[in-house]
């Protein structure tokens, strides 16, 4: 048997799968949980998201440990995925220097506008580089580190990535890809290059570049698994580690957005949307992300901070499990009987309001009930999104079908407002670790290519990425027209409310 190995360094846990690539099956596959640090040091909550990385490590080696060791050295190649936008600053020695600011931190809204303003606004961020500086991405968390950490920061030598710091500890190379180097905000989109104008405004006495891994294409290897990492891991020496990329590009791979007209939703605690593209898409309005994919083209992408955070927020207020969450919704009526949530629980990167908070609107006295507040939140995930949609349609993408993953994936409730709230057909890959598992995908094209096969890595997701049938949705037109009517209502509260959130 031979295998190739997927890594997913998420928000709340890390994933291995061990995927038998001749007989297209996972054979094994484990999962460790992460803690969350979500105060400020003098104990307010100012937006603060921080993990140590530290913590991933240990969840790696735990995962591992679950894997017996005739599979583990059955592994041919290791693809890694992580959480996009932490800032992992290392020494001279590899050792990090700081807490993990996470994707979902708010904290650097203050660093952000600085930069923002000092490059010339957001005009002319789109105009010349592409994206916008926003906070969850890397550029705003240097700034602050520098600014609050000013004698670690100086001692500062590489500018990591949460998967370049894995790959970092699988290797002992240092190194960046397209996809998740986007995610910093300073990579410029149209060139492919770092933008020397936003490393000055980060540090107008040092040239951060050199601080910036170098960066190899997708399809490349990262280095080869260290003598060390080997013995800690129960992995075969030597063997190769791909580039890797982001949870976002990793997931694409693994649920077959790799070409035009495809789109992937995920609804985990971030919710994401996001499609392939042979060419750069930039939104002006910025309520898309500029990104490159992990496979050589470009991935557009909608994120929102709060997707399932309101749903599980909802179930723990009234003690119910996830069964009974979908048990209750499904007797509420499309539009939650009028009531609605703005799911800004953990302030919001789009639309841009880091300081944004949860709301219930549209309350009365004969419609608060359970059943409808719980619909609410599971609606909620979807309206937000929905705003990503109208945006590559109005970019000219013709989207085909959805792609779903996450645990809102697992919902036959879910899967159909998906399909209504967006009036497209809903389809749910059969291998669920679609972030994990596109790790191990880009491993076998990585694989192939060292072995002399320099194809395109569409055949391997062809032949490789399955659909469950029996999960698809199709929209209804009659709850499509309706959930129209509740996405207008639902962009009315975020106008009105917008102001009490800056």
């Amino acid at each position: 048997m031979k295998t190739v190995v997927g890594i997913d360094n998420g928000t709340q846990s890390t994933k291995v799968i061990f995927y038998d690539y001749e007989n297209m099956k996972i054979v094994a596959e484990a999962s460790a949980p992460h803690d969350l640090i979500s105060l400020s040091a003098d104990g307010k909550d100012d937006g603060t998201r921080e993990q140590e990385a530290s913590w991933w490590l240990a969840a790696l080696k735990s995962c591992f440990a679950e894997i017996p060791d005739d599979i583990r050295k059955t592994a041919r190649a290791v693809g890694v995925s992580g959480q996009q936008h932490g800032f992992v600053p290392v020494d001279k020695d590899g050792n990090v220097l700081h807490r993990v600011k996470l994707w979902c931190d708010t904290a650097t809204a203050r660093e952000c506008e600085e930069i923002t303003s000092d490059f010339g606004g957001d005009e002319k961020l789109l105009k010349e580089v592409g994206n916008l500086v926003l906070p969850g991405y890397t550029a705003g968390k240097i700034l602050w580190f520098k600014n609050n950490c000013p004698d670690e920061y100086a001692k500062m030598e590489k500018i990591l990535l949460p998967h370049d710091y894995l790959n970092f500890y699988l290797t002992g190379e240092y190194t960046m890809e397209p996809g998740d180097a986007s995610g910093t905000a300073l990579l410029n989109i149209k060139e492919g290059r770092w933008e020397a104008g936003l490393l000055e405004i980060l540090d107008p006495d040092r040239d951060l570049s050199g601080c910036l891994p170098k960066l190899i294409k997708p399809g490349e290897t990262a280095g080869k698994v260290s003598s060390k990492a080997a013995s800690e891991l129960g992995l075969p020496e030597g063997i190769p580690v791909s580039s890797g990329g982001g949870d976002n590009m990793m997931g694409a791979i693994g649920t077959g957005t790799v070409k035009d007209g495809f789109l992937t939703m995920s609804l985990g605690t971030s919710g994401t949307i996001y499609g392939y593209s042979d060419t750069p898409v930039i939104d002006p309005a910025g309520n898309l992300a500029a990104f490159f994919s992990s496979t050589g083209g470009w991935l557009p992408l909608l994120c929102t901070m709060n997707c399932t955070v309101a749903s599980e927020l909802m179930r723990e207020l009234f003690d119910r499990d996830l069964k009974e969450l979908n048990s209750l919704a499904e007797k509420s009526p499309i539009g939650s009987a009028g009531i609605i949530t703005l799911p800004f629980f953990n302030g919001e990167r789009t639309p841009n309001l880091p300081n944004g908070k949860g709301c219930l609107v549209g309350m009365t006295g004969s419609n608060v009930k359970e059943e409808n507040i719980l619909r609410s939140a599971m609606e909620s995930a979807i309206l937000g999104m929905k705003l990503g949609l109208d945006s590559f349609r109005a970019l000219g993408f013709q989207p085909k079908e959805v792609r779903l993953i996450g645990g809102g994936a697992k919902s036959p409730l879910w899967r159909q407002i998906a399909a209504d709230v967006l009036d497209l057909p809903v389809q749910v890959p059969v291998i669920e670790e679609a972030a994990a598992f596109g790790g191990a995908l880009q491993a076998l094209w990585t694989l192939e290519k060292i072995g002399g096969n320099d194809e395109d890595i569409t055949r391997i997701i062809d032949t490789h990425v399955k659909l469950e049938e029996s999960k698809s949705c199709m929209p209804n037109k009659e709850s499509v027209d309706q959930y129209d009517d509740l996405y207008r209502t639902y962009n009315t509260y975020v106008a009105a409310l917008t102001g009490l959130f800056q």
